[in-house]
């Protein structure tokens, strides 16, 4: 896809995105919250897209709202996806004021080929658990049960974050004690599907088209339509999430206050109500 083409399908999500974005949810309380953190000019709205890891969607819904209570005249208008495709998009030349990744790797790609205007910002973390399917019908009560010969599992792309937090993971167990030595072979063997993101993942396990996947903490939390099992803290992994303001912005200094207000405590505290963990 060129340049042009690329763009012009972000715009079509971005629009969408805007149009359907939910507004519904309890109001946070503003007024805890800086009312001048990187306002604008007053009488000059400022407009901000943000494009964010799928794990963000449903803690961005929120932010949103915070942040402009926060900051009257900013209006933020956020399209999720894999931290693979949107930084993808991004090198194609998307258009976008900041990008929020489920991991380092992705932004600092992006610093690293002078994409951004500054640096990286780490600004939360998350954990992994194991969610399975309603009524569990594969009998899956821990980790171990994944090597199971008939299991089905959920993946998602191998340039998906969760990917390779998973991958990990599944490394970290296979050496515990009580797990066979080839578990990771076995957990491989039983890989059903590869999902576009993390969100289309969980879908599949809500819809009873997989039996297990190895998700974010927070995923496993937001769904009302899966159970979770923990991985042990000896071989679970922290995803460290960083943000970087696209260098191509006409806005960059609205969207580093956006970003340094998201790493900071105001953002933070609404990120912790979905489960996030402070950046490590």
């Amino acid at each position: 896809m060129n340049r042009r083409r690329a763009a012009t399908a972000l715009l079509l999500v971005i629009s969408v995105a805007a149009c359907s974005r939910d507004r519904s949810g309890p109001p946070l309380a503003a007024a805890s919250l800086p009312p001048d953190a990187g306002a604008p000019v007053a009488g000059a709205p400022v407009a901000l897209t943000v494009l964010a890891a799928a794990s963000l969607k449903d803690a961005l819904v929120a932010v949103t709202s915070a942040y402009e209570a926060a900051v009257p005249g900013t209006t933020l208008t956020i399209a999720t996806d894999s931290s693979a495709t949107l930084r993808t998009q991004i090198e194609q030349g998307a258009p976008a004021d900041l990008f929020l990744s489920a991991d380092q790797k992705n932004p600092r790609t992006l610093v690293d080929a002078g994409l951004t205007d500054g640096p990286a910002v780490d600004f939360a973390s998350n954990t992994l658990a194991v969610i399975v399917s309603p009524d569990n019908p594969a009998g899956i009560h821990t980790p171990a049960d994944l090597a199971r010969p008939g299991v089905k599992i959920v993946a998602a792309g191998d340039d998906v974050p969760i990917t390779a937090y998973a991958a990990q993971a599944v490394d970290n167990l296979g050496s515990l004690p009580g797990y066979p030595k080839d578990f990771p072979q076995a957990y491989a063997a039983n890989v059903v599907s590869r999902e576009q993101n993390v969100n289309a993942v969980v879908a599949k396990i809500e819809l009873g088209e997989g039996d297990a996947a190895i998700v974010y903490v927070t995923d496993a939390k937001a769904s009302k339509a899966v159970d979770s099992i923990a991985i042990p803290d000896a071989a679970n992994v922290r995803a460290t999430y960083s943000g970087v303001v696209v260098a191509t912005s006409t806005r960059r200094d609205q969207a580093h206050a956006l970003l340094d207000w998201l790493a900071g405590a105001a953002g933070f505290a609404i990120l912790a109500e979905f489960g996030f963990l402070h950046a490590p």
